[in-house]
């Protein structure tokens, strides 16, 4: 589905980059106090602070997509949800959530890419996202990956709707 595009978050650089990660593809690595600077200056739709570290959506970045003819995607936690819901932006919100917490931990350690305190605060940070999950209109869809194929499928199935949404609008 080249439709879509996932926009490229900010993050300050006390989160290093992880093996195979690219500043400028997979985020852009800044310094804290630029990332607040921006923060500031209301560059960014969406912010928020995890394990110390500052991600955000920066307006440049969704619009870099939209200039593309693309929808964008956010991958973004209950912070970034919370903030998004206070604009006049009406995107689509979906939940993609493991079978279970214990699936998550175990998923998450067999990935061997986080130290023994940063899985910890990830974990405690996912708990909190999959309690926030369960109120009331925070998504509008919640897919759990089960299975691969199937949430993959679900997801597709939205997401093709939404296409046909923005197709009928442009008409």
């Amino acid at each position: 589905m080249n439709e879509f595009l996932d926009s490229v978050s900010h993050v300050n650089t006390t989160r290093n980059p992880r093996p195979g990660e690219e500043n400028g593809k997979d985020y852009h690595f800044v310094s804290r106090e630029e990332m607040l600077r921006g923060i500031e200056a209301g560059e960014f739709i969406e912010s928020a602070e995890f394990s110390g570290n500052l991600y955000g959506t920066s307006k440049a970045a969704v619009q870099a997509v939209q200039a593309k003819n693309q929808i964008c995607i956010l991958d973004i936690d209950m912070q970034g949800v919370k903030n998004i819901k206070k604009t006049d932006l009406s995107p689509i919100y979906l939940s993609i959530q493991p079978p279970s917490f214990e699936i998550l931990e175990e998923r998450l350690r067999q990935r061997k890419t986080e130290s023994t305190e940063s899985l910890e605060r990830r974990l405690l940070a996912a708990k909190l996202d999959m309690e926030f999950s369960k109120e009331p209109g925070m998504f509008d869809v919640v897919i759990i990956n089960d299975n691969l194929e199937d949430a993959y499928s679900q997801l597709r199935s939205v997401l093709l709707e939404e296409i046909k949404k923005a197709t009928a609008l442009q008409n």
